[in-house]
This record gives C-alpha cells, structure tokens and sequence, in this order.
C-alpha cells in the first residue's frame, strides 16, 4: 500500500502500513468519501505533522486527541490551525501558558508549524475526523497506528520530551520508556479544565530538559 509521509516514518512505520486494521481504515475513509462525506483534513495534509518532523529530528511531542471538525480548521498538526483561521479556545490557553511560563508576548499566530519545524511532533492520535463531527474516526484504527508511533519513539529515540494533556493524552504514558524519555503531564488546555492547565509550565521545563543534554531549546514564541 502506497502512504505518502515522509521517508523516514515511512521506513519506520512500514510494518503499519501492510497490517489488516491500516487496509480496513484507508477502505473505511474512502467509503466515507464515496458517501459524500466531508472529511478533515484534506489528503494532502494527513501525516502533515509527519512531514514537518522527520524521525530524527523529533525532540518533543504534543498529543492531540482528533482534530478539529470545522471547515478550513484541521491541516494536520495537533492544536494548530491555518493562519487564516482564529486561534480555538485551548490554543489560546496554551498561548496564555506559554507567555506566564516563558516572560515572552505571544502574537496569536495560530499556526504551528514553527514549532513543527523545530522538532515539535504535533500529533493527534486520530488523524481524520467527519465534518462537524467530533471523535467519528476514533473507532476505525488510527489509535492502533498512533500508538505504534510513540512505541517507535520510545524505542529507538532518545531523551524525547512528550507533553501528555488531558486525561486521553494521559492514557498513553505507558508506551513510552520513561527511563529513556521525559513525560510531562498536565490538565487538557481547553477552557472545560477550568484554568488546571495553567501553571504546568511544561515550555520551560522541555527547555530545560533539551539544554541539559545539549540539544537546541525550541522558540515557542509565534
């Protein structure tokens, strides 16, 4: 089965790519496709983050669950959206963190792909979903794919730093190698955690982390 992803996670996941539950999933989206359906985001920009963020330039990852179900939103990077596109309500909460954590003004440029080019994998852990619907492609295979994602992470990168959100986000800790890696767990940025996400302070701590073992710290600012 021919996937377009960048070459370094098509090698690493070409094990994926021949599995029953991938061949059931591109057919499911295709039928879905068949039916009228709008899906998102568009082909072109389902393993977007994957292309940004080569398997060896991986540094940190940020776990999205889907992403969003609006028209012009999702364009395959976890929380960002296109730059002609207003900030949702939980990058808005990210950028408040970052600006608190960091002394540093945000411009609100909602559009990641700074942070993706930089080693940031922006990754939902279902990469398409239904117009207007949230969570409609969680069921039909990509946790299985994703989760072999950050089980390749685990097992052959070192020293990655993985920001877990949210109780779903959460859920995942236990495929990465804690001895080998840095998990950093907060409350999910959305507006409905009620401000928890504040003060984790994760941005700095990566840095940190990232200096500490002489790799370039990331710019987070936008």
């Amino acid at each position: 089965m021919d996937v377009r992803i960048e070459q370094s996670w098509k090698d690493a996941l070409a094990g994926e790519f021949e599995k029953p539950y991938f061949a059931s999933l591109v057919r499911f989206l295709h039928e879905e496709k068949a039916d009228g359906k709008r899906i998102f985001p568009p082909g072109s920009q389902i393993f977007r983050a994957f292309d940004l963020t080569p398997v060896k330039d991986v540094k940190v990852v940020i776990l999205g669950q889907d992403p969003y179900h609006g028209p012009g939103q999702a364009h395959g990077l976890s929380f960002s959206v296109p730059e002609n596109m207003p900030a949702p309500p939980s990058l808005k909460n990210i950028f408040k963190e970052i600006e608190s954590d960091l002394g540093v003004r945000m411009s609100g440029y909602p559009n990641l792909e700074k942070w993706a080019r930089q080693g940031v994998l922006l990754l939902n852990a279902v990469l398409t979903v239904r117009c207007g619907e949230a969570a409609s492609h969680s069921k039909i295979g990509w946790e299985e794919f994703t989760d072999a994602v950050i089980r390749y992470i685990s097992d052959n990168c070192e020293g990655v730093v993985f920001m877990l959100w949210g109780n779903f986000a959460r859920s995942k800790r236990d495929l990465i190698d804690r001895s080998r890696h840095y998990v950093l767990e907060a409350a999910h940025p959305s507006p409905l955690a009620r401000g928890a996400f504040f003060g984790s302070r994760h941005f700095s701590q990566a840095n940190s982390i990232l200096a500490s073992r002489g790799c370039q710290p990331i710019d987070w600012t936008l």
